[in-house]
C-alpha cells in the first residue's frame, strides 16, 4: 500500500540527510506529510492519460502568502523543499523543467518533475488505483473559490463568508458526496489509450485525464460572486468530444444532453426579448461558418471593449470577410440585444448558467443518479436520460420563466449480452473484456472497495 511506500521513503531520506539533530515533532509531522503529498501526486500522475508532470512551487513566499482558506497548513516551505530534495537525492524523481519568475513581466513557470523508473516500479506494485484507493476529506478542502486579476495575473483571493457562500459550499459537498458513491470511467480499448494520450500531448490547451479528479469546484471570477461560478476540475471535462460517448457511470453507458444556444437564449430573455426560431449563429452568414460565428459572438459578449482586432483564437482567414464586417453583421443580426455586447456581459451570463447547472446537479443528487456537467451539457446513464432532459428544462424555466430546446448527442450502444438466437455472447464478451482490461480492472477495484 501507499503508506508502506511513504514510510520506506521517509526512512531512506532521513538516513541520507546530514542533520546534527532530529526535527522537532511538528517539523517531523510536516516533513512526513510533505513526502506523502508528493508521492501521492506522483502516483496520480503515473495513472493519468497521458502521463503528466508534477509541479512544485519553490518560492518561499508562496506557502505563507496564499489565503488561509486555500492553503494546506500542513505544507510548509522548509519541509516541502526537504521532501522534494530528498526524493531527488534518492533518484526517485527527476526535474523535467526548471521553474523561474520574471519580476519585470510578472510571469513565471513552476518547476516540473516526474517519477524515475525506480519509483514507477515501486508505484506499479501498489494495490488499487489512486482514484479508488484514496478517499477525500470534504471538510478540509475549499470547493468555493474566488478569483481576480491582480497585476495582470489571475489569482485566488480571500473573501468574507455570507449565507450564499455557505450555501454554495454546502451544495457542492452534497453533490461531491454523491459522486463519491459512484464510479466514473472511460471505456476505451487498451490500444486506444496510447492514441488518446498522444493526441492530448499535442494539444497544449487540454489537461491530462486524471481519474482521481472526481469532484467539482466552483470558481467565481472578477472578485465577485455574481460573475463566473462555473463548475470545474472534473476529469470528464478534459475528454475530447468524440470520446465522451465512452464515459461510463457505474459501468453503465451514458448519454449527453445539452442546451441549444444557451448564451443567446439567456441574453434575449434577460432583455425580455424573444430570439425567434432561427439559429442564433446561422442567421449571421446565411448558415455558413456557424462555428466561427459562434466564437465571435461569445468573444463579443465576453469583451469589455469594441474588439477592433480579431481575437487570436478565431481563424478569420477561413471566411471571406473582415473581422469588422463579421462583428457588424452579428450586431445587426442581434439588434434587440446589441447593447449587451462589449460590456463584459459574458461573466455575468456564466453566473446565470452556473446557477442553472447547480440546480440540475442538486436534482440529480437527490435522485441518486449523478450527472456530470460540461458547462452547458450533462452526461448521465442512458436509462435516466429522459429524466435528465426534464431536469434541464425545469432548471432553465425556474431561472428565466421560459423554455429552451434541449438536444442529445449520439450515444454508444451497450454491448449485446445475447445473440439473435437467445444464446449468451460469452466468447465475444470475454474478448471484449480483454480489449478493455484496464477499464474492467478499475471497475473490479471499485466493486471490491464498495464491498
Amino acid at each position: 500500500m501507499l503508506e508502506q511506500l511513504v514510510k520506506e521513503v521517509i526512512s531512506d531520506i532521513s538516513q541520507r540527510e546530514d542533520r546534527q539533530r532530529n526535527r522537532r515533532d511538528d517539523a517531523q509531522h510536516h516533513f512526513e506529510y510533505a513526502v506523502r503529498y508528493l508521492l501521492t501526486d506522483l502516483w496520480k500522475a503515473s495513472k493519468s492519460i497521458p502521463f503528466r508532470e508534477s509541479k512544485i512551487n519553490r518560492n518561499r513566499n508562496y506557502y505563507s502568502s496564499q489565503p488561509e482558506r486555500y492553503r494546506d497548513s500542513n505544507l510548509t516551505y522548509r519541509q516541502v523543499i526537504a521532501a522534494f530534495e530528498g526524493l531527488l537525492n534518492l533518484r526517485l524523481i527527476e526535474i523535467t523543467r526548471e521553474g523561474y519568475y520574471d519580476s519585470e513581466t510578472l510571469t513565471g513557470e513552476l518547476t516540473r518533475y516526474v517519477a524515475t523508473d525506480e519509483l514507477l516500479e515501486k508505484m506499479n506494485e501498489l494495490a488499487g488505483h489512486p482514484a479508488i484507493t484514496l478517499k477525500p476529506n470534504f471538510q478540509e478542502e475549499e470547493f468555493v473559490l474566488l478569483r481576480n486579476t491582480i497585476d495582470g495575473q489571475k489569482r485566488f483571493i480571500d473573501y468574507v463568508e455570507t449565507p450564499k457562500t455557505f450555501e454554495y459550499r454546502k451544495n457542492l459537498i452534497k453533490i461531491n458526496g454523491e459522486y463519491e458513491r459512484h464510479w466514473f470511467d472511460l471505456r476505451i480499448k487498451d490500444l486506444e489509450i496510447s492514441k488518446l494520450a498522444a493526441r492530448l500531448e499535442r494539444d497544449e490547451t487540454t489537461l491530462p485525464i486524471d481519474l482521481s479528479k472526481r469532484f467539482l469546484y466552483r470558481i467565481f471570477t472578477q472578485g465577485s460572486f455574481k460573475k463566473g461560478g462555473r463548475f470545474y476540475r472534473g476529469w470528464w471535462q478534459n475528454v475530447p468530444k468524440e470520446y465522451r460517448p465512452y464515459i461510463t457511470i457505474d459501468e453503465g453507458f451514458t448519454s449527453e444532453y445539452d442546451y441549444s444556444q444557451l448564451n443567446p437564449h439567456m441574453l434575449y430573455y434577460s432583455m425580455n426579448k424573444k430570439m425567434g426560431e432561427e439559429d442564433a449563429y446561422s442567421r449571421v452568414l446565411d448558415g455558413e461558418h456557424r462555428d466561427i460565428v459562434k466564437q465571435a459572438f461569445n468573444a463579443m459578449i465576453q469583451a469589455d471593449t469594441q474588439l477592433r482586432a480579431c481575437p487570436e483564437n478565431i481563424d478569420i482567414d477561413k471566411i471571406d470577410i473582415s473581422w469588422i464586417d463579421l462583428r457588424d453583421r452579428i450586431l445587426t443580426a442581434h439588434k434587440p440585444i446589441a447593447s449587451l455586447f462589449f460590456q463584459g456581459t459574458g461573466n455575468a451570463m456564466q453566473f446565470e448558467d452556473s446557477q442553472i447547472v447547480e440546480n440540475i446537479l442538486l436534482q440529480t443528487t437527490d435522485s441518486k443518479t449523478p450527472g456530470l456537467p460540461i458547462h452547458d451539457s450533462f452526461i448521465m446513464r442512458q436509462q435516466y436520460a429522459s429524466d435528465l432532459e426534464e431536469m434541464m428544462r425545469r432548471a432553465f424555466h425556474l431561472r428565466f420563466g421560459e423554455d429552451i430546446p434541449v438536444s442529445s448527442e449520439i450515444i454508444i450502444e451497450p454491448p449485446r449480452l445475447f445473440k439473435d438466437d437467445g444464446t449468451p455472447r460469452t466468447d465475444e464478451m470475454a474478448a471484449e473484456d480483454r480489449e478493455h482490461s484496464q477499464w474492467s480492472d478499475r471497475n473490479v477495484m471499485w466493486m471490491h472497495r464498495k464491498i
